[in-house]
Formats: C-alpha cells, structure tokens, sequence
C-alpha cells in the first residue's frame, strides 16, 4: 500500500492494529524519533531497547528482555540499510502474540538471508523521502501478507472510502461510493508515484554505487586512529547502504563536524538516541544510563556523504579530510 509518507504508514499500521492506550510497543532507541512519535500520539508506551555499539542493530535477546504481557507490537529497525536480525525477532514476538512491525525506511534493497527483508507474517514499512535509496519526493510503503490488514488499511489510507478512484470513474465504473469507517488522507499521488515507478527501475544500480563507495569508505579509513568504523551484522544479509556511519573517537564530534564543514563537507547524525530526548524524558521517565551502548554510539556518531551521485574522488577527499581532522587532533 503506496502511502504519503512512512510516517503515515506507521501511524496506519498502529490504529488498523488497534494499538492504544495501556498497550507497550518494544522498539530501539537508536531509530529516528518519528518512530516513537507515532507510538506516543497512539497513547500506547515506547519500550527502549538498548543496540549494539558496532551495527547499531538492537539484538533479538534485548529484545525479548523487553517484552511482556502488554507488549503489543515489536519494532525492529533496519538501520542505516543492515537488517535486524528477524528470525530470532519473529520468534519471540510470536510467543508474545505481539505483531512484528519491521521499520525499514532505510531498507530499500536490503536483504536478510538471501531474501528482501519483510519476512512473511511480518509488516514492514519503507520510506520514499528525499534523501532514501529511492525516492518520490515524499512517499512511504507498507507491506504485508495478511489481506484482512492490507484491506483495513486501504480503507484507512483515503478517507475510509471502499472503491479507489479507478473504480469509481474509470470504464464501466460508477461515482457511487461509501465510508465504512472514518480515514486520512494519506495516498500517494499519481505524480509521486510515476516517480516512484521509475526509480525502482534504478534501485539496483543506485544501490551498488552505494555499496561501492561504503567500500572505499571503509577502505581509506581502515586504520585511522580516533575512528570508528561501521560493523556489519555477522548473519546473512545484503546491505542497502543508506547510511555510512562512522564513530568519532579523536575529537569531540561536534568539533569534527566544524572541521568537516571548513573541508565544505557536509555531514549528519542519525539519530539522537530517542530516550533522552527531551519530551521522552519528561513523559516516560527515561535517562542517561539507561542504554549505555546506544549512548555511547550516539554522542560519537556522523553520518559520511553517501549517494550515487558522488564520485570515488568525492569519496576520496572526504575520507582524506578526516585523517587530516583527526591528526591534527592528535597533536
């Protein structure tokens, strides 16, 4: 179900799912806070769940540490384009009873044991934003393998209207139609997804210059003192690379990314970890000490430039940009 954005989808999926008040849902605080916004405005609890330093993948036995009898959904997080690993997930879940929601907005491409992640039974919801392997300007898709729930949502995705456009002024249609229950207005249009239809014919190619250039990230820092690089998960899998995301260990992070902007190279940080924020804090009683590995991660992290329209020279100069930060540092 193509949708306005992930957000939407997620927020979709919550109220098809009838998740509110009372109910706990488990998700890594290392995810972007929209995640956990959706899971605040359903009225249900955000259950933070710690993430390893090296993939900043939360583990499937943090993850059943966290569930309990109100847990009602499971939000593993595909972060940075390296897939949770979903088996173990799914299993604890499923003993839980608990719906398993795979967030995977940096996930297009992305594989888990020799299969495209959204394992069946599993939702999993893909992000189309400006800035995502793929792109519709804005967008989102939610996935699933239960047509009761895909039905739920087609309803809830355009106004609670039970007959698409198509069928209702296309041959042999008629405008008739009627509201089942009340829904948004979260479709994806035409002309977004035109775009889309497109761009998945590059996704592919987009995301091998992708997978190219982590390699020659990954290649011109191996060794560099005061850098962190990124650990892939140890089980099988195809990484998307979304995202290549170092840890600053030389230098203070936000003086790194001062420097990285005298070099004219921009930078980012995905994410602050969602339990300290502030919000979160206040509302949910979270606190520094909580999550000691997402934390450490997150007061290191900065995300390099990634895209496919770089070339292997951009990538050069970024990465020789570093070294010099980072032994000037050292002195």
């Amino acid at each position: 179900m193509a949708v306005a954005s992930a957000t939407a989808g997620l927020h979709l999926v919550l109220v098809a799912l009838g998740i509110g008040r009372g109910d706990e849902v488990v998700t890594p605080s290392m995810t972007f806070a929209s995640t956990v916004n959706q899971i605040a405005l359903a009225g249900a609890f955000p259950v933070f769940v710690d993430s390893d330093y090296g993939t900043l993948l939360a583990s499937p036995e943090g993850i059943a540490e966290r569930i309990t009898p109100r847990t009602r959904a499971v939000i593993p997080v595909h972060f940075a384009g390296a897939p949770a690993d979903l088996d173990p997930i799914r299993e604890a879940a499923d003993r839980a009873g608990a719906a398993v929601i795979e967030d995977a907005a940096h996930a297009v491409g992305t594989a888990y044991r020799g299969k495209a992640v959204s394992v069946p039974g599993d939702i999993a919801i893909f992000s189309f934003h400006p800035i995502k392997n793929i792109t519709t300007g804005e967008g989102g898709m939610v996935t699933c393998h239960d047509e009761v729930l895909a039905g739920k949502l087609r309803l809830l995705r355009f106004h609670g209207i039970e007959r698409d456009a198509w069928r209702r002024y296309g041959k042999g249609g008629t405008p008739h139609y009627d509201i089942l229950e009340p829904g948004y207005k979260y479709n994806l249009t035409d002309i977004q997804a035109a775009i889309g239809v497109v761009q998945m014919r590059k996704v592919g190619e987009m995301n091998a210059r992708r997978a190219s250039f982590a390699a020659r990230y990954l290649a011109g820092l191996a060794g560099v003192p005061g850098i962190d690089l990124p650990v892939s998960p140890p089980y099988p899998h195809e990484h998307s690379w979304h995202l290549f995301i170092v840890k600053v260990t030389g230098v203070d992070r936000d003086a790194f990314l001062g420097r990285l902007a005298e070099y004219n190279v921009g930078a980012g940080i995905h994410f602050p970890p969602c339990h300290l924020l502030r919000y979160v804090r206040e509302r949910y009683g979270t606190k520094e000490g909580d999550l000691p590995a997402c934390e450490r991660a997150g007061s290191r992290i900065v995300s390099l430039p990634l895209f496919p329209g770089m070339s292997e020279a951009d990538v050069d100069y970024v990465c020789g940009a570093a070294r010099e930060i980072l032994a000037g540092a050292g002195r």
